[in-house]
């Protein structure tokens, strides 16, 4: 018998409050859930601006173990009550390194897992190198209560093995999140951003569920 897995893609504006980020983050989820989602997909690193725009050294702090982070702690509790599948952006820290992660939270409330980042951009505006160490983890894929899913970052999106190499392990739905872009090359990224996010499905001949961040987080620097 076919299955019906819906899937939803949420875009909130951040602001410099992680409080008041979570409390939407959780509102739209509910919003989501009421709507009949199964899985609901955030934006990365949702909790705070995105900070990887200039290199300062007090952005470490934001970093947590993934049993400390509140994102992934808070949705937790919020998957297990609505039944629902919620992959969470957090940035991760693993003794002395840093992370750009995604744990898988099954609808029970379970993390089932962490995917890091495998693919590290660094240019102007999304200095992320300064950040975040290269992934460990390889790309993953995990059993949830509604299927088979796997999961991307950001600039994981325009290489093309990540979506193979999910599709490989039986990923039945794709999911990727993403950061906002310059005003400079809001323009012509955006052209290339589609194009990269319809290509991926084919790469992976797997269905894929891909947001950005709304919203500007500009910085006096840029």
């Amino acid at each position: 018998m076919p299955r019906v897995i819906k899937v939803a893609a949420t875009q909130l504006e951040i602001t410099r409050d992680p409080d008041k980020n979570l409390a939407k983050a959780e509102e739209i989820v509910r919003e989501a859930a009421a709507a009949g989602a199964n899985v609901i997909l955030l934006q990365e690193l949702f909790e705070n601006w995105y900070f990887c725009q200039e290199q300062k050294g007090e952005y470490f702090d934001w970093a947590k173990p993934l049993e400390e982070s509140k994102p992934v702690q808070r949705l937790s509790k919020l998957a297990k009550e609505l039944g629902v599948v919620l992959p969470v952006s957090f940035f991760e820290r693993v003794n002395n390194a840093h992370f750009n992660s995604l744990a898988m939270i099954d609808a029970d409330g379970t993390v089932l897992g962490v995917y890091r980042k495998s693919h590290i951009p660094d240019g102007p505006g999304y200095q992320e190198k300064f950040y975040f160490s290269p992934g460990d983890t390889g790309f993953k894929v995990w059993d949830t209560k509604f299927g088979r899913l796997g999961a991307a970052i950001c600039w994981d999106q325009w290489f093309p093995e990540a979506a193979r190499s999910m599709a490989l392990m039986g990923a039945e739905v794709g999911s990727c999140c993403h950061s906002s872009m310059v005003d400079l090359l809001l323009r012509l990224r955006r052209v290339f951003w589609f194009r990269a996010a319809k290509a991926r499905p084919r790469s992976g001949v797997t269905i894929t569920n891909a947001l950005r961040r709304p919203g500007r987080s500009a910085v006096e620097a840029l």
